[in-house]
């Protein structure tokens, strides 16, 4: 497909043109014809090239292996929409594809130790983008965990850690939440969307309704376009070049290697601890943003790993 890469062509040709422009306002005599060429450049891209395409949706569309059901015309039209959005919002999928090169790979092997369906790392992606945000209703990390879910599940949730910050755990707490639910709604696509919902508001619905299948239930916007979106965020990450992604190896972030280092006191200052690792504060807490003051109290004495990247990978600390 040949439609992001027009686009891209345009955008970059528009550019060209502004800079241009820029440059030459003290100077409009002297680089008038280099200017009109350029105008003319783009208008010939934009009358030729500019195109927006409709999406080829997969015929085996599914979360989790369960089948959408693609015989039904307002299913279609939900899931075109989760298409389009995703495909056309070019910067957001290329930040996506890169951020999953990095946490992947730690998300895949939490997810199948539990018998969990690779496609829920997915599901991350579209409550965080892969990035440790916090909500207006206080819903933390990369899985959006609420403060008293995560205690429930054995996080430690307090002003000086937050393990809701923590990947490795916060997925295993993803995991088992994501399997008592499944127990509970039968299909991995109702577990999906009590997710999003709370099971308390998914199990409202399908009382009311008297339906029990996610696809028969008529829900409220977000959580009615939650598993659809999950659908297309899998198939563009997938398949980037199918939806016009040209996107090389070298593009993708990649983690850091570290070394683990035990901690089994209180901890003054974070920041004299880095020093003696010869990095700085702010790399410690990048790859350590469960710590959430600039000291650590720990008067129960439990141990605490901290993750120190491998010597190289930064510039040093002035």
């Amino acid at each position: 497909m040949k439609h992001i890469k027009n686009i891209l062509a345009v955008i970059g040709g528009l550019f060209v043109v502004g800079s241009l422009i820029y440059a030459v306002q003290d100077k409009p005599t002297q680089n008038e014809a280099i200017l009109k060429a350029h105008r003319e450049k783009v208008d010939k891209n934009v009358a030729e090239g500019y195109q927006i395409s409709a999406i080829d949706i997969p015929e085996d569309l599914n979360f989790a292996g369960e089948p959408v059901p693609q015989e039904d015309p307002e299913i279609m039209e939900r899931v075109d929409r989760e298409f389009l959005v995703n495909t056309y919002w070019q910067s957001n999928a290329l930040l996506l594809m890169k951020r999953a090169n990095k946490y992947f790979p730690i998300i895949e092997p939490i997810l199948k130790k539990n018998g969990v369906p690779d496609d829920f790392k997915y599901l991350a992606v579209a409550e965080s983008g892969l990035q440790n945000v916090v909500s207006p209703a206080g819903a933390t990390g990369f899985w959006q965990i609420m403060k008293a879910t995560g205690r429930e599940y054995g996080l430690e949730v307090n002003e000086n850690v937050d393990e809701r910050y923590h990947i490795e755990k916060s997925t295993q707490v993803a995991c088992e939440y994501l399997k008592k639910w499944k127990e509970r709604f039968g299909t991995w696509t109702l577990t999906a969307a009590a997710y999003n919902a709370g099971p308390g508001g998914i199990q409202k619905y399908m009382n009311i309704q008297k339906v029990d299948e996610y696809y028969d239930l008529l829900l409220g916007q977000e959580t009615g376009r939650y598993v659809f979106r999950i659908m297309a965020i899998k198939e563009i990450l997938a398949n980037p070049a199918k939806y016009g992604f040209e996107v090389e190896k070298d593009d993708f972030y990649t983690a850091v290697p570290t070394f683990s280092v035990e901690v089994d006191t209180a901890v003054e200052s974070w920041a004299d601890f880095a020093d003696l690792y010869e990095i700085n504060y702010k790399i410690l807490k990048r790859h350590n943003p469960w710590l959430r003051e600039p000291h650590l109290n720990n008067a129960s004495k439990k141990t605490y790993v901290i993750e120190i990247p491998n010597k190289g990978y930064y510039r040093e600390s002035k």
